[in-house]
């Protein structure tokens, strides 16, 4: 035992509000240590390091909340709705949001700004160490990666807030902690800023055993994603809807659409725009997202490392499977989504000349539908899926996914039955014999190569470069097994947007895509789906019905400061719309 003096600063209770304690502790030096011992070696500095890695997404909307462990943002997204006795868990609907309930989105700002204090602490205590003295090659790489996870955090801020308070130090007990936010742009500034920083100084790649660590590319790929959100209509001063305190959400600079494709191309030439991996089926596709494979550009490893590591209560094999396989399926994709998959041919399942048939609606349709969609009849771990509840049970037997399921023997919780007849294939690993075994080498893909070619795309058709557009969006298309698109000007920039909404499903993409395109339409809207019968005849049939309303506000493209923090620090303003 060896005792040691700990003085800490900690804003346990979010950015602004601090505790203070000076005590005496006897404690072993594998849980706790000195500040100086702690800094005196490299590798101990690494351990500092590792915990904030935390802060990367993850599968759970929210890991400190019970219910938000188990799914992700995509249920507040065209997408998805949450899916157990119709809980608005992100309390989209009603009124929405206020300063005092955001739902399962409650304590994103105080998670954020503790690893933020973490960070800054850690700089504030680096540079005149032992560590750095004694090896500052180490440390210099240790610190681009504090820096690239500190400019992520603060990407995830702005893109829920607006213009947030940035802060480059630690505060102590002496300073002042009623600071106001920052501008939008100054933010974005100093995100990209960090990431150069760190480019400089991360190695380009990783050995196996370091998989989840940050590499020069993960560092650029935020940055194209960063300066493609900052160039998107949310933030352009002449359609953003606020007309107050705008410069917490406008984005001026003229070469927007320029920085946001420059920055795309430089993770392309780092791969030399090769084609994606490529796949002959949807089970080809679907095994891209279940183990490391080169198109992945920043993961997260699943193992005992973070948070709750391979626990399977928060892992998708028991949180998205349909009840009948003894899943929770909190997640049920909307019908309105599912129309979005295109057919077969490339054609949409609307118009005049569509060959989507209303009474077969998984019939002919693209190759994505199938690898990230769990519909009715689909062949899913032994047995086709069965939503659909019987006028002549049990002669002819209820759906063991059903609402009736445990008439017909199943054991799973008949309150998960999915109310709009689909459920998430995407992430499943259906090798696993039971869906509460664990998958631990499955990551949890944040950066990828797709995504950096939709990025380029999205910006060089607003750029007008059309055919530089085309190229890279039908990387997209060949790999999806469709055709190539051939549209220009303004059917052009919806095709990439419909393209980058399928591609990117479930990722935790949609949530903000829309918002940034400002597209209503996709953000309140009537939720629906598909309830299925099996007559007494033995024929199934379908009908669409409206699960819930989901209303739209505008104060809803930013979640409101907490008030809490309002009332510790009033020079913050309250986002619009919310006072």
């Amino acid at each position: 035992m060896k005792k040691f003096r700990i003085i800490c600063i900690l804003a346990a209770l979010g950015l602004f509000s601090v505790y203070s304690c000076e005590d005496e502790l006897n404690t072993e030096v594998l849980n706790a240590f000195s500040e100086d011992l702690v800094y005196s070696d490299a590798n101990q500095v690494e351990r500092l390091v590792y915990p904030v890695y935390g802060s990367t997404e993850t599968w759970a909307i929210n890991k400190s909340i019970w219910w938000g462990r188990r799914y992700n943002i995509e249920n507040g997204s065209y997408e998805a709705k949450f899916n157990f006795s119709d809980l608005d868990r992100l309390n989209l609907r009603g009124n929405g949001w206020t300063p005092l309930n955001v739902g399962d989105f409650d304590g994103k700002w105080e998670d954020f700004y503790l690893y933020i204090r973490e960070i800054d602490q850690f700089f504030s205590l680096i540079d005149d160490s032992e560590a750095n003295e004694k090896d500052p090659d180490a440390v210099a790489v240790l610190k681009a990666e504090m820096r690239f996870l500190r400019a992520n955090l603060y990407f995830k801020l702005t893109r829920l807030y607006g213009g947030v308070p940035v802060l480059e130090k630690a505060l102590g007990l002496e300073d002042d902690f009623n600071i106001p936010r920052t501008p939008y742009e100054d933010a974005v500034d100093f995100i990209v800023s960090e990431l150069d920083l760190a480019v400089a100084d991360l190695p380009e790649t990783r050995p196996a055993s370091e998989f989840g660590r940050a590499t020069k590319i993960a560092a650029l790929a935020v940055k194209s994603r960063v300066l493609l959100y900052a160039a998107s209509d949310l933030h352009d001063p002449g359609l953003m809807p606020q007309t107050q305190n705008t410069e917490l959400y406008s984005y001026s600079k003229a070469s927007k659409w320029q920085d946001a494709a420059d920055a795309a191309k430089e993770v392309i030439d780092f791969y030399g725009s090769k084609d994606l991996i490529s796949v002959n089926n949807a089970t080809d596709y679907q095994n891209l997202f279940l183990s490391v494979n080169e198109d992945i550009i920043f993961a997260r490893p699943f193992g005992t490392l973070y948070d709750f590591g391979t626990d399977v209560n928060s892992l998708p094999g028991q949180t998205q499977t349909p009840p009948g396989y003894g899943g929770w399926g909190l997640s049920s994709p909307t019908h309105n989504f599912a129309l979005e998959f295109d057919m077969a041919d490339g054609s949409a399942t609307i118009g005049d000349s569509s060959t989507y048939d209303p009474d077969n609606p998984s019939d002919n349709r693209e190759m994505r539908f199938y690898a990230n969609l769990l519909y009715q009849g689909a062949e899913f771990r032994g047995r086709p899926v069965d939503y659909a509840v019987s006028r002549n049970h049990p002669t002819i037997p209820h759906g063991l996914d059903s609402r009736r399921g445990t008439l017909a023997g199943s054991e799973g919780n008949p309150l998960h039955w999915s109310k709009t007849g689909y459920n998430i294939r995407k992430f499943q690993d259906e090798a696993t014999p039971l869906v509460t075994d664990a998958v631990p080498g499955r990551p949890y893909i944040l950066y990828r190569l797709a995504e950096m070619y939709l990025n380029y795309a999205e910006a060089q058709a607003e750029l007008g470069n059309d055919a530089e557009a085309r190229t890279y969006l039908n990387k997209i298309t060949a790999r999806a097994l469709k055709p190539a698109v051939t549209a220009s000007g303004e059917e052009l920039k919806e095709a990439i947007k419909h393209e980058r909404r399928l591609e990117l499903c479930f990722e935790g993409h949609n949530f903000f895509d829309e918002r940034r395109w400002m597209n209503p339409e996709r953000l309140g809207f009537d939720v629906r789906g598909l309830l299925w019968t099996k007559e007494r005849d033995g024929s199934l049939t379908s009908r669409e019905w409206t699960v819930v309303t989901r209303p739209w506000y505008d104060k809803q493209y930013y979640l409101p400061i907490p008030q809490s923090e309002i009332e510790k620090a009033p020079a913050l303003l309250q986002n619009a719309f919310y006072e």
